[in-house]
């Protein structure tokens, strides 16, 4: 089976630095480890759409605003019967050896509203710092999600400004 994720970086900004929000899933008979909001997109679901479901599902922010959501274009206004879109995302991934075949595209974005206690199929749902991230990552990479451990290290290297 092959699936393309839409995954969010939710960050805000407070006077100690950068906070992002990471969650652990809490899935019947998988590890419960840390990752980021996000999850599979529908068929036939834009990316964006998907993002927006997936972050209100388990977080229960709103996103609104997505880095990149203004390189955004569709052909809509071409045929509306095939409607291609596309959209540059903070980063792109796709799993090359594993049990789950799959490629998604990560979202630097902001939300507002607050987090759950707990969301669909998620608990703990934090705002972590990035220093603290940092730190956590460099102590046990293995506590996060597999898809999710090169998107935080490609955010630790790439996306700090």
């Amino acid at each position: 089976m092959f699936f393309v994720n839409s995954r969010a970086i939710i960050e805000r900004n407070q006077g100690t630095g950068t906070e992002i929000v990471i969650q652990i899933r809490n899935k019947p008979g998988e590890p419960q480890r840390w990752e980021l909001p996000g999850g599979r997109i529908e068929p036939y679901e834009s990316l964006i759409r998907a993002l927006r479901r997936e972050v209100k599902e388990e977080t229960g922010l709103t996103v609104v605003e997505i880095e990149g959501e203004s390189t955004y274009v569709d052909t809509s206004n071409m045929n509306p019967d095939f409607v291609v879109e596309c959209i540059r995302p903070f980063a792109a991934y796709q799993t090359v050896v594993g049990s789950i075949d799959s490629v998604g595209y990560y979202f630097r974005c902001k939300a507002e509203g607050e987090l759950l206690d707990q969301g669909d199929d998620t608990l703990s749902i934090r705002w972590i710092s990035v220093e603290e991230l940092r730190q956590s990552f460099a102590e046990d990479p293995l506590q996060f999600s597999n898809v999710d451990r090169a998107g935080i290290l490609y955010y630790l290297k790439n996306g700090i400004e």
